[in-house]
């Protein structure tokens, strides 16, 4: 496997972002935002750590004009606190009503490009 072979992710609920280098994080998670709301999720955690914040500033830079996201905010402090950001999706509406996927607790409130 070379380094420019895909990489198969899991959609889950949350994207841990560490083994990915930090010019691969706006395409990474490009594509894991458009395949988390194709299985239905409606929130998610991007894990992007602590550290000096480049791929935290990376992540929010992109999180901020992505038209698939609602809102963005830091995660709790019990899952992650700043070194993870949830982004709350937009809501695809079908004929059987919203689909959505909850991917947990509901986070403090959150607003659209801000941090907290």
């Amino acid at each position: 496997m070379s380094d420019d072979d895909p990489v198969r992710v899991p959609i889950e609920d949350s994207l841990d972002l560490h083994s990915f280098q930090p010019r691969d994080v706006p395409s990474v998670v490009d594509e894991y935002l458009q395949e988390a709301r194709a299985h239905g999720f409606t929130e998610v955690r991007l894990i992007h750590g602590r550290g000096i914040g480049v791929q935290r500033r990376i992540v929010r830079s992109m999180l901020a004009g992505h038209p698939l996201v609602a809102a963005f905010a830091d995660a709790p402090e019990e899952r992650g606190g700043r070194g993870a950001t949830i982004v709350r999706l937009t809501v695809t509406v079908g004929v059987d009503g919203p689909r959505a996927r909850d991917a947990g607790p509901d986070p403090p409130p959150i607003s659209r490009g801000t941090e907290a």
